[in-house]
C-alpha cells in the first residue's frame, strides 16, 4: 500500500502542472436527485440546546432491537439540509475543480427546487423529475440512509426525450470528456434506459475514447439477476468508452457475491486480490472500489492500493464516496495513472469530511502537502 510523503509531493506537482489543462474538461452526470437531511440521534438530551448523539450504528441498533415487544423515542436533530444524490454529489465537487459540468437528473419538476439553486448557479442544470428524500443518519461509524425513493419512477427515457430532449442528450453523451451514470440501485428504469442508450445513441459515437463511469450505489436490496444485468450493460459500454465501474467496500462484496465468487479477506491485499476476480468477470477498463482508510484501482490486471487520510471525527460522511469518485476521474481525466487517480480521491473526500464543502483542486494540492493525521 503506497502511503509516502515523496508519492504524495509527486502527485501534488503533477496536479500544479496540469491545473491549467482543468478548465477545458467537460463532464456530462445524471440521473438522480435527492434533499438530504444529515440527522443525528439524540443518546442523552440535557437542556434545549445541549445534547449527546448516539456515537454508533451498534449503539443505535441496540436501542431499536431493545424495544422489540414494547416501544421506544427516537429523536433526530438536523443538522444540515443539503442537495443529496450521488449525482449532483459528484457533479457538485467536480465544478468545484473547475470542469464544465452538465447533470440533468431528478432536481424538481416543473421547477427547480431551491436546494439545486446554488447547483444551478455552478454547472449546466437540467430536471426532469421530483427529488426523493433522505433521511442521512450519521454516526462516528458510519451513516444510516432513510431513503424516499417513489419519486425516482419519473427517471426514466420517455421523460428524458420528452422534458429534455433526445438531440440534446445525444449531443452531452456524445461530447463529455467524462459521462458519469450514478445510482442504479435507486433508479428502477437505469438499466431500462441504458438499454435505450445503448440501441439508439452508442453506435453514433464517434472520435476519440472518453470516459464513462459508473456507480451502483449499494445494490443490496436489488435481486441478484438485476444486478448480474446491470453489470453486463456497464461492461457493454465499454465499446466506445473507457468504463470506470466504482464501489465502496460493501458494494464489492455483494457483488463478487452475485458473481459467485469466494469471499476474500477484508484487508488490502484480499481486496486488491477481489478486484482481479470482479474485473475478470466484468471487463471495465478500471475497477475502483473505496473503503474508509484507503482505495484500491485496477486496469489491465494490475492492482494499486493507496492510504487515505482518515478522519477519526468526522464532521460529514454522506457523500465521501462520491467525492471519492469525483476525485479519482479527475486525477484519471488529466492522464494520471491509477495510483495518483487514488490519491486524488481519497484526498477530495478527507478534505470534504473535515470540511463538508467540496474541495477546489488547490485545497487537493495543500492537503496532500500537508497530510492530516487523523
Amino acid at each position: 500500500m503506497i502511503q509516502s510523503a515523496e508519492f504524495r509531493l509527486r502527485v501534488a506537482q503533477q496536479l500544479g502542472v496540469r491545473l491549467p489543462s482543468i478548465r477545458s474538461l467537460s463532464a456530462f452526470v445524471g440521473l438522480d436527485g435527492f434533499v438530504d437531511e444529515i440527522l443525528h440521534v439524540v443518546d442523552k438530551r440535557w437542556s434545549a440546546d445541549r445534547y449527546d448523539r448516539v456515537k454508533t450504528i451498534a449503539e443505535y441498533g441496540h436501542r431499536l432491537s431493545s424495544a422489540a415487544g414494547h416501544s421506544t423515542n427516537v429523536e433526530l436533530v438536523n443538522v444540515m439540509t443539503k442537495l443529496g444524490g450521488n449525482g449532483p454529489i459528484m457533479a457538485n465537487a467536480l465544478a468545484s475543480f473547475g470542469l464544465k459540468v452538465s447533470y440533468l437528473g431528478a432536481l424538481g419538476w416543473p421547477a427547480l427546487h431551491p436546494i439545486f439553486d446554488e447547483f444551478a448557479q455552478r454547472a449546466d442544470v437540467a430536471s426532469i423529475g421530483t427529488p426523493g428524500l433522505t433521511d442521512a443518519l450519521e454516526f462516528e461509524d458510519g451513516k444510516v440512509m432513510v431513503g424516499k425513493h417513489y419519486s425516482l419512477k419519473e427517471v426514466n427515457w420517455a421523460n428524458i426525450v420528452s422534458r429534455f430532449g433526445r438531440e440534446k442528450f445525444a449531443e452531452r453523451f456524445g461530447s463529455a470528456d467524462l459521462v458519469g451514470f450514478v445510482n442504479w440501485t435507486m433508479l428502477p428504469h437505469m438499466s431500462a434506459i441504458w438499454q435505450s442508450i445503448q440501441e439508439e445513441l452508442l453506435p453514433q459515437v464517434s472520435g476519440p475514447r472518453r470516459r464513462l463511469f459508473v456507480d451502483l450505489a449499494d445494490p443490496e436490496k436489488r435481486v441478484p439477476e438485476d444486478i448480474r444485468s446491470a453489470l453486463e450493460l456497464v461492461a457493454k459500454f465499454g465499446t466506445k468508452f473507457d468504463v470506470i465501474l466504482g464501489l465502496n467496500e460493501k458494494e464489492a462484496y455483494e457483488v463478487a457475491d452475485v458473481l459467485g465468487l469466494n469471499a476474500a479477506p477484508r484487508d488490502p491485499d484480499g481486496l486488491a486480490d477481489l478486484c482481479l476476480q470482479i474485473n475478470a468477470l466484468v471487463p471495465v477498463e478500471t475497477l475502483v472500489v473505496h473503503p474508509v482508510s484507503y482505495a484500491v484501482a485496477v486496469s489491465s490486471g494490475v492492482p494499486s492500493v493507496v492510504a487515505g487520510p482518515v478522519c477519526r471525527r468526522p464532521k460529514i460522511t454522506t457523500g465521501a464516496g462520491d467525492h471519492f469518485n469525483s476525485g479519482f476521474c479527475l486525477g484519471k481525466l488529466l492522464g494520471l495513472d491509477n495510483a495518483s487517480s487514488l490519491l486524488c480521491g481519497v484526498a477530495t473526500s478527507g478534505h470534504y469530511v473535515r470540511t463538508a464543502e467540496s474541495p477546489s483542486v488547490q485545497q487537493l494540492i495543500q492537503l496532500m502537502d500537508m497530510w492530516p493525521e487523523g
